[in-house]
């Protein structure tokens, strides 16, 4: 008896008469008692099986694991005046949430104020928690600092004779916050060591039992006279199982969920004589025929998708929802989940598994760090934005420079900070294509789908089209699907 002939078996002797195509979208490895105490809770005994059950059990009864959506941390808008005192705050709650972090360390268990260290000897070791105020090479070449708290600031320097330290200081950013040990000199602190608030080593690389895959992908820019309408066809037929081989077609039935991050459509008036680049000029044109193509998608994949610097949104992060009345299209589509950008979603999690963390960000920063760090500027800037996740990764926050993106500030809290450790962090906006696993945590730039435009020929971005990236939630290994010609 064969697998199909097994399921039919099965329901037949549970008193359910099977349409044979119902079979042929069930996923083979399938939990069929559990699948069948859905059944029961429907009261669908003794009715025909057919695909509509699938709507049925998605409309009256607890999602299953395989596709429940929960948003941990989402952006809320605060309808207020911004005064000085809102960018306090959020300097402040970035500061000492970072320090917290820092203190965990041994090396900086000992931690002193700085308005404390002159009660210290010169030459006497401590230790200091600090955000970088101002950053600059002196005329020996030494790189001299700025270090602030809420007690003070002070000036601490980092030879450069000392090679593998020195190399680490060229790549601070301004606002960052940092701990260091090091011993006091005359009305300066002598560096031996910098410490971030790094993930943890011990944080475990996540998986689940199921054999099921996560699609990733971003910067659809419907609208633009270079989307490549044929190429996302292709891949919305894949989807549904209508092209490639047996061995592609099976893969395509296991994909559960679809992140979508930012840059849904071009847009209007993002940059001077943007109607020019525009083939369609309306935004709410734009935005229909987006939510066009995802009607396209299979129902039972749930799609959680987030705008970005050419959405209908103001620019400044963290940017809200798409709003109701522009994107209405997409929010009348019931597998739909519209989060803020940076969100963080959890996906399939149950009774039993605590299901996975996505950290989702369009990445509007990337290219302020690609340009700034050092290490990376010199060694391949947009052709290594994976570097600039690790160091954002490694910062714990999307923006650690103040400049690096527009910010407004709101509430008590920075919303830019990584304050839970995800499974997945995912960005787009590059239009680069890349998938790696850093500390047990998924690293991943989705790509794009439109061709290189004059503007970013200027700036040396090279884009990657029409691919795809997939994650199994079973191996956490990836793969990289091209829909291009």
């Amino acid at each position: 008896m064969n697998k199909k002939e097994e399921v039919i078996t099965f329901f037949l002797n549970k008193g359910f008469l099977v349409n044979p195509s119902f079979v042929d979208n069930l996923n083979g490895d399938f939990d069929k008692e559990t699948f069948l105490s859905s059944l029961y809770e429907l009261e669908v005994k003794p009715k025909i099986l057919d695909n509509n059950i699938f709507e049925l059990i998605e409309k009256k009864i607890k999602m299953p694991k395989d596709s429940y959506i929960q948003v941990i941390k989402s952006y809320k808008e605060h309808l207020k005046k911004k005064e000085v005192q809102d960018f306090v705050n959020y300097f402040r709650s970035r500061y000492f949430f970072l320090k917290k972090l820092l203190l965990n360390r041994p090396e900086l268990q000992d931690a002193i104020s700085i308005s404390k260290v002159w009660n210290k000897k010169e030459r006497e070791s401590i230790s200091l928690i600090g955000l970088v105020a101002k950053k600059e090479y002196t005329k020996n070449n030494n790189i001299s600092i700025s270090l602030e708290d809420v007690t003070g600031t002070i000036q601490i320097l980092i030879n450069k004779n000392k090679q593998e330290l020195y190399t680490l200081a060229k790549d601070l950013v301004l606002d960052e916050v940092i701990g260091i040990r090091g011993v006091v000199g005359n009305r300066i602190i002598f560096i031996n060591n910098i410490y971030f608030p790094d993930v943890s080593i011990n944080k475990d690389l996540k998986k689940c039992e199921d054999d099921v895959y996560v699609a990733f992908t971003s910067d659809i820019h419907v609208g633009l006279y270079t989307f490549l309408a044929e190429d996302f066809l292709r891949f919305l037929n894949w989807l549904n199982g209508n092209t490639g081989d047996e061995k592609q077609k099976e893969l395509a039935k296991k994909v559960k969920y679809l992140f979508i991050v930012g840059d849904l459509v071009e847009g209007v008036g993002v940059y001077p004589n943007h109607e020019k680049d525009l083939i369609i000029k309306d935004i709410y044109e734009q935005y229909e025929k987006f939510a066009s193509y995802l009607k396209l998608i299979p129902k039972h994949i749930k799609i959680i998708l987030c705008g970005g610097n050419h959405d209908a949104l103001r620019i400044a992060e963290p940017q809200p929802v798409l709003y109701k009345d522009i994107a209405a299209p997409l929010w009348d589509l019931p597998n739909v989940t519209i989060t803020t950008n940076p969100a963080l979603v959890k996906i399939h999690s149950s009774g039993d598994f605590s299901g996975f963390d996505v950290l989702i960000y369009h990445g509007f920063s990337l290219p302020y760090y690609a340009d700034n760090i050092e290490s990376i500027r010199m060694s391949g800037r947009y052709e290594k934005i994976d570097e600039v996740m690790k160091f954002l990764l490694q910062r714990r926050h999307l923006a650690p420079t103040y400049t690096s993106t527009l910010y407004v500030p709101g509430g008590e809290d920075d919303p830019l900070l990584i304050d839970n450790v995800p499974d997945f962090f995912v960005t787009g906006h590059i239009h680069k294509v890349f998938a790696l696993n850093h500390k047990n945590v998924s690293l991943i730039c989705a790509g794009c789908w439109v061709t290189q435009t004059p503007y970013q020929e200027r700036r040396g971005m090279k884009p990657e089209p029409s691919k795809v990236i997939l994650a199994s939630l079973k191996t956490r290994e990836f793969k990289i699907l091209n829909f291009g010609k």
